[in-house]
């Protein structure tokens, strides 16, 4: 668990780099519940991870910096790293997935970013390790740091202040450290707060680890939903994600799709696939009733893909 007080240092940390992002009712017909929706699409990166590396990075050691900056994600994290490394003038080093789409690599390279694509194996082992083979610089873990997960953190303070008396949070999961953070706001702030994680039905890391009791390789379907799911839960992030969570859900990518779609509809928000798997899984009544939060974590997918959902189909 991240102490609040550090998630409210982090909030001051990153002024100026991060937004406040609203919190929106999504009205829909025959809902379970009041779903509400965080739009962590509308940060400069179009997705919740400039909170994590803007604290990151401020809060390092100046020296430590001034090297460069390196880390391994799917695309979001990148594009948070990035982002910070041109503020401060610096290079950027992003290993991703040979898998990662298009439009988030397009954006780190926006953003003066360099791609460096490894085989999935290869990458989820630099998540592991905490550095890339052959390239220097300052890691920025895009999960497992504590500085990361208490940006992250600063969403749960955002949602409180709106909401007070929610009785849900989904949050989508992919290494954890949203979850964390925000999890631990709510612990200390709200601790009835029921907190939900929510996976792709592809990639379910965190159902099979609460089932097992630890962590434990599931079989991973590249999808898609490129921003959750896993092969397995990091065994240093379980001790801390455990005692937050009250479930783990998962959703379909049909139903995956259908929330992207709902939310183009009727927010006229644009959400990739993880951005969509709390709306999926509330809408599904797998989080309950009562006022139910979804954090729309993201909003980087593929023009190609985002039309053929719109079409009213559901992209493999």
């Amino acid at each position: 668990m991240i102490a609040i007080e550090e998630i409210r240092a982090a909030r001051e940390r990153i002024a100026g780099a991060a937004v406040r992002t609203p919190l929106v009712r999504l009205h829909v017909e025959d809902a379970p519940g009041e779903i509400w929706c965080k739009l962590e699409t509308l940060q400069p990166v179009n997705s919740f991870k400039i909170r994590g590396a803007a604290n990151c990075v401020r809060a390092a050691d100046p020296g430590l910096v001034r090297g460069g900056l390196v880390t391994a994600s799917a695309g979001n994290a990148a594009q948070g790293v990035a982002w910070i490394a041109r503020e401060l003038g610096v290079s950027a080093t992003i290993a991703v997935p040979e898998h990662a789409p298009g439009a988030k690599l397009e954006a780190i390279a926006r953003l003066g970013g360099t791609v460096l694509k490894l085989p999935y194996a290869d990458w989820w082992q630099a998540i592991v390790t905490s550095r890339v083979e052959g390239v220097e610089g300052f890691f920025v873990h895009p999960v497992a740091d504590p500085a990361v997960m208490a940006g992250n953190g600063t969403i749960g303070l955002e949602l409180l202040e709106d909401l007070p008396d929610v009785d849900a949070v989904v949050i989508p999961y992919g290494g954890g450290g949203l979850t964390v953070g925000i999890g631990s706001a709510l612990r200390a702030l709200r601790p009835q707060t029921r907190v939900y994680t929510v996976e792709p039905e592809t990639a379910a890391a965190v159902v099979a680890a609460r089932a097992a009791g630890e962590p434990t390789a599931v079989e991973y379907v590249p999808s898609w939903v490129d921003g959750s799911g896993s092969r397995g839960v990091l065994s240093e992030m379980w001790p801390r994600v455990a005692p937050l969570i009250d479930d783990a859900l998962v959703a379909t990518l049909e139903e995956t799709a259908g929330a992207v779609r709902l939310i183009a509809e009727r927010l006229s928000v644009i959400a990739e696939g993880a951005g969509a798997l709390a709306v999926a899984a509330a809408l599904a009544g797998r989080a309950g009733g009562g006022k139910i939060v979804a954090i729309v974590s993201g909003g980087n997918i593929d023009f190609a893909i985002l039309a053929l959902i719109l079409r009213g189909e559901s992209p493999t």
